[in-house]
């Protein structure tokens, strides 16, 4: 809706609560003409936007925390089975516009060791086979083959059901040529156990000889985390209001910016977007980078 959008509705409800104008005030709040004035008014807006947006030096690596999905549903009065397939049609909807700007890396938080342990089964069983209907839409999508996107997944694989592996594997294997753009999904994800896995690779290592204790920097446990392979991300988005990283690319993000909106995942625009770039690329500028 955007900012104007917003006031305008605030006012509109606002206005509501007096009778005497109360005819005035539902026109503003329902008219079509109201509306689509707002709506002309955002697309411009957004337009120079992103205009203003892509003459800077864009973030090369995003990172985005999806969350929301289950009170975007509450707050309709649906169940969180109507969310979270809002929620996989939006990451379709964002990965457009990451191909549109360029941005060669995209990195999504889809599903944590923790909501692996704290969801209800029929809930994960929903989860699952929207990862096996999503990863089977990308094997076949002409977008992702036109603009070489390679997919992978970063997380505890075994942890996840044999329906949903195969469907990993065959957006992989249909993508794996690919190296101009990287969308990594992270299933089955906690930043500790990654940490944890790659201190157990390199003592591992070390007990045989193959490593010494002077060897051990930074990066050499960087290659060995499950995001080996990526660059560290730019900017880390969070959607829906919560301020805290969860377990999410500890070590990955020790520079990296943060940026946290109240927006419901469901409800992620374009806009929101350019705006959190838009905050990256001032930030970056005033630190001098």
């Amino acid at each position: 809706m955007g900012w104007l959008g917003r006031t305008l509705d605030g006012i509109a409800h606002w206005l509501l609560k007096w009778r005497i104008i109360h005819g005035p005030a539902r026109w503003i709040a329902n008219s079509r003409y109201a509306w689509g004035f707002i709506s002309r008014t955002d697309r411009v807006r957004t337009n120079r936007l992103q205009t203003r947006v892509m003459s800077r030096p864009l973030p090369q690596h995003i990172s985005i925390i999806m969350d929301g999905n289950r009170r975007f549903a509450a707050d309709k009065g649906m169940a969180s089975a109507f969310g979270h397939r809002l929620g996989k049609e939006k990451v379709e909807e964002v990965m457009d516009w990451v191909l549109d700007m360029g941005i060669p890396y995209l990195t999504v938080y889809a599903l944590s060791t923790e909501n692996i342990q704290g969801r209800k089964p029929d809930e994960l069983e929903e989860l699952y086979d929207l990862y096996v209907e999503g990863l089977r839409d990308i094997a076949k999508n002409e977008r992702i083959h036109r603009h070489q996107v390679r997919v992978q997944i970063a997380g505890r694989e075994e942890l996840l059901p044999a329906r949903v592996l195969e469907a990993i594997e065959l957006a992989v294997e249909e993508t794996q040529g690919y190296e101009k753009f990287v969308f990594t999904v992270c299933l089955a994800y906690g930043s500790r156990e990654e940490i944890i896995d790659a201190i157990r690779d390199i003592a591992a290592d070390h007990a045989k000889g193959e490593i010494e204790l002077d060897g051990i920097d930074e990066a050499e446990v960087s290659k060995r985390l499950w995001t080996g392979d990526l660059p560290d991300p730019d900017l880390i988005i969070r959607t829906s209001g919560e301020e805290r990283i969860s377990n999410f690319l500890l070590w990955q993000s020790a520079y990296s910016e943060m940026y946290f909106t109240d927006v419901f995942w469901p409800s992620f625009q374009r806009r929101d977007l350019l705006e959190a770039i838009d905050a990256y690329q001032k930030r970056k500028r005033r630190y001098g980078g």
